[in-house]
């Protein structure tokens, strides 16, 4: 495994996005606060960050949390920066990088034109100390793409239609929540997090190419399980509440160190959301929250990903978003689901600026439940 130093850049999105931390400081500082020891047990829907929040609370010492998210992602039709290209343009103007590798076309002749993504979550949460909650969690993921293949090595004629799918576990996380501060209204903490490369990168299946033939390919990157490296998950978290009023900001950032066994590494990622909540009752309340990110291209190549695809481009990775979600928590008080927590949130991107050609998101749904003891 090879050590790369000196990766880790600002781009200007993150540089906006960071640019806010000090309005939310001097918002934090502006306002009353009154000492009031250790919280104690949650007691408002609005306590909890939106279900898509990952690490955003800590336990009391000796308390324990299970939770269960299942996420749903749909990507449709291809952006090249921020413009919307159609599958007939990428096809007679987009540049092949394997072009001149035994049987590979000048241009792209294969175009993906949907993806639907699921990930179930299964996490655990564990209080030692007051100050320390520990984390870990284990995710499965269904990926499925859709693919139109153009004949030969010129022009737009269709030669077909294909679909490829992988399933099976990912990555696995661990961390530790450490308190920062907290009091009867504020609370900070940091999370040092690893995710350990438990997921496939060698996930293969059929493909329908130019001439015809369906042979069995290793699948782009997009369809992997995983990373295929140790990486490095660092956050630090900020919430608030004040009467039916609940906030807070969330920073991640996602490191991958070194290459992976295929001689690759993802483009480092960073991610800075805000979000404010709204308690209608003790038990239901709804958020709003805005996330910007940035993720760079994929550095280094796989030699055994050759194909006429976007997808099979590693400079066709990464760049800039910002998304919209909604959500509602809602929280069991009596009967037998007392101290049960449910919740989603939907969410949908109003800004993208991808790197290369790329499939566009169109939206996204988190369903999650969680219950302390």
């Amino acid at each position: 495994m090879g050590w790369r130093h000196g990766r880790v850049s600002t781009p200007k999105l993150l540089s906006m996005t960071l640019a806010l931390l000090p309005l939310l400081s001097i918002s934090v500082l502006a306002q009353e606060v009154s000492l009031h020891g250790h919280e104690g047990t949650v007691t408002h829907a609005s306590s909890h960050a939106p279900i898509g929040v990952m690490g955003d609370h800590m336990h009391k010492k000796g308390e324990w949390m299970l939770s269960y998210r299942a996420m749903h992602m749909d990507m449709a039709g291809s952006q090249k920066g921020s413009r919307n290209i159609s599958p007939e343009t990428i096809v007679t103007t987009e540049a092949n990088r394997f072009f001149g590798t035994a049987g590979q076309p000048a241009t792209l002749r294969i175009v993906p034109t949907q993806m639907t993504m699921d990930m179930q979550m299964v996490g655990a949460m564990f209080a030692p100390t007051d100050r320390l909650t520990l984390v870990g969690m284990v995710n499965h993921l269904s990926k499925d793409m859709d693919h139109i293949t153009f004949q030969g090595g010129a022009g737009t004629t269709q030669r077909g239609e294909f679909n490829t799918k992988t399933s099976g576990w990912g990555d696995t996380k661990i961390a530790g929540l450490i308190s920062l501060y907290q009091d009867g209204r504020h609370v900070l903490h940091v999370k040092a997090g690893v995710s350990l490369p438990t997921g496939s990168i060698d996930e293969d299946d059929d493909v329908l190419a130019p001439n015809g033939a369906t042979p069995v390919l290793r699948l782009p990157y997009a369809m992997q399980l995983g990373s295929g490296t140790y990486d490095l998950e660092p956050n630090i978290t900020y919430t608030g509440h004040h009467g039916r009023l609940g906030w807070g900001g969330q920073y991640n950032a996602t490191f991958h160190l070194g290459d992976n066994s295929e001689n690759y590494s993802w483009g480092d990622k960073h991610e800075f959301s805000v979000w404010g909540s709204y308690d209608w009752t003790h038990n239901l309340s709804s958020s709003l929250r805005v996330i910007a990110e940035t993720e760079e291209a994929i550095d280094g190549i796989d030699p055994s990903i050759v194909a006429p695809v976007q997808t099979a481009d590693p400079d066709h990775y990464g760049g800039e978003r910002v998304t919209v979600g909604v959500g509602t928590n809602y929280a069991f008080k009596t009967g037998v689901l007392k101290d049960h927590r449910l919740a989603f949130e939907l969410s949908a991107p109003v800004y993208q600026d991808l790197n290369g050609v790329q499939l566009e998101r169109n939206w996204a749904v988190t369903v999650g439940w969680q219950k302390a003891f």
